[in-house]
């Protein structure tokens, strides 16, 4: 689902070695707003168009340097943002058209929030979900099981192909990864395959579900697909897992790692949280399905039921806690004595503050920022090249590969924002690709870069690039299979 929140400032930093000016002009042609319109003033050969592309350059080269500078990759874009905007409302201005740009910024900036709005509540659910420890539950039984090392290996990538869908496949790939490194300590090579593993079948089952990835977020709420017909992507989907670890798994030494243990207990209300998330998505489908109205009405009443019930939880612990005391003493349970004084209530606004603010700014300047290239008028200019030259399908198999470069988001923002007049295989197409796309290098999506810090030193950019050819095999067999089944939609235009 939707992006590993609490960490995601640090794990979608953008420091990729390849040239900072290829990488700046690429996300320069291909970033959002995915309802941008170009304004009606001609401006992408003048100073101030120029002056625009320059600051953008400017300030992607700064995320780039997030690493080596040690500043957020929020401040940059947010500036950068800001001044395009200023150039064009003082080109408007000069113009005597101001409501022109106005109007303009007002569309951006409501595009964002609904997004923003959305992802903030689903930060929130995974935050409090981490909190109640239903993820470390999760990681503790598969440790305790015992598995050898052919079983990790396919137990963790299937398991990532699963909860992805769900969860999101950031935070999918740091829990399964978390579990190999416990496991397997020491083994770099098998640390190494397994991270890839995890990172191509997060990425793969995060793209045949809406809340599996922001770029399926964004394509679902901009209407070009309905909430259904994700999932026809399921079987590509799959097949782009499973290529590369077939093949993978035959280079697996199938020995058993030493047995380890970790004892954790789930905090009371961890699985009615679920269940209010599962209720949430339900709510936002509906909203949208049978009502026609936007996905972040039923995410914010979601947000209404987890306040709710974190009331009820403050209400009643205390009663909860004499009662468990009772029955601990009772038994001379000692341990879940002792994990009782630890107890703290729980705070949906605390959750809430543990959103990842820095990630959600850096996308409000990335959105800001290319809805005003956008009115300037460049990406008219690139889709007519792109979409006007070239085959539709080359050019989503061309904007796939490109994603392992330039992250998705901007790619699938750029189409969106595009608009090409594409067949509902072609729409497909995109979202399949832009989705996988980013498994060919470990810097082409935000698990790899996360697993790339978490597994420092053992699951590296060379490290993935020596499979990469296997991964392309993958990316290249999920194609054909949604050009095959799914042959009937590539005639029906939205």
């Amino acid at each position: 689902m939707l992006i590993g929140f609490r960490s995601c400032a640090r794990l979608r930093s953008l420091s990729r070695r390849q040239g900072v000016l290829l990488f700046a002009i690429l996300a320069t042609l291909f970033s959002p707003n995915a309802f941008a319109v170009t304004g009606g003033l001609e401006l992408t050969s003048s100073a101030v168009g120029f002056i625009a592309v320059a600051i953008f350059v400017l300030a992607y080269a700064l995320v780039m340097a997030e690493e080596k500078l040690h500043m957020r990759k929020s401040k940059p874009v947010l500036v950068a943002a800001g001044l395009i905007w200023v150039l064009i409302g003082w080109v408007y201005v000069q113009a005597g058209r101001p409501d022109e740009a106005q109007q303009a910024f007002r569309a951006v900036l409501l595009e964002f929030t609904e997004l923003m709005l959305f992802l903030l509540v689903a930060m929130t659910y995974i935050n409090a979900m981490d909190e109640r420890r239903v993820f470390d539950a999760l990681r503790s039984w598969m440790v305790r099981k015992g598995f050898n090392y052919q079983q990790l290996f396919w137990l963790t990538g299937c398991l990532a192909f699963v909860i992805s869908p769900v969860a999101d496949n950031l935070t999918t790939a740091m829990l399964m990864c978390a579990v190999v490194i416990k496991v397997a300590e020491g083994d770099k090579r098998f640390i190494n395959l397994c991270c890839i593993n995890i990172v191509v079948a997060a990425n793969a089952g995060g793209a045949f579900s809406p809340f599996g990835d922001i770029t399926t977020l964004m394509v679902w709420q901009a209407g070009v697909l309905q909430f259904q017909e994700f999932f026809v992507l399921l079987l590509p989907s799959l097949v782009n897992f499973l290529v590369p670890a077939v093949v993978m798994s035959l280079f697996i030494n199938n020995r058993k790692p030493e047995g380890v243990y970790e004892d954790v207990f789930l905090k009371r209300g961890a699985i009615r949280i679920i269940f209010l998330f599962l209720l949430t998505i339900a709510t936002a489908v509906a909203c949208h399905s049978l009502l026609n109205l936007p996905p972040v009405l039923g995410m914010m009443t979601g947000l209404g039921y987890l306040q709710f019930f974190g009331y009820f939880l403050r209400r009643t612990l205390p009663r909860s806690l004499e009662k468990k005391r009772i029955r601990y003493e009772a038994r001379g349970d000692e341990r879940k004595l002792r994990y009782l004084g630890s107890v703290v209530p729980f705070d949906v606004f605390n959750r809430v503050a543990r959103a990842e603010w820095d990630t959600l700014l850096f996308f409000y300047g990335v959105v800001v920022a290319v809805g005003g290239l956008g009115f300037l008028g460049y990406l008219s200019l690139v889709s007519e090249v792109l979409y006007g030259s070239w085959d539709h399908t080359w050019a989503n198999v061309a904007l796939g590969l490109i994603s392992a470069v330039v992250d998705n988001i901007p790619v699938m923002f750029a189409v969106l924002t595009m608009q090409p007049d594409m067949s509902h295989g072609q729409w497909l197409l995109i979202t399949l690709t832009a989705g996988v796309g980013g498994s060919l290098l470990s810097i082409g999506s935000a698990a790899g870069v996360a697993l790339m810090g978490q597994a420092r030193g053992t699951y590296t950019f060379l490290g993935h690039l020596r499979w990469t050819p296997v991964i392309l095999l993958g990316y290249a067999a999920s194609i054909m299979v949604h050009l095959w089944l799914n042959a009937g939609s590539f005639a029906v235009y939205n």
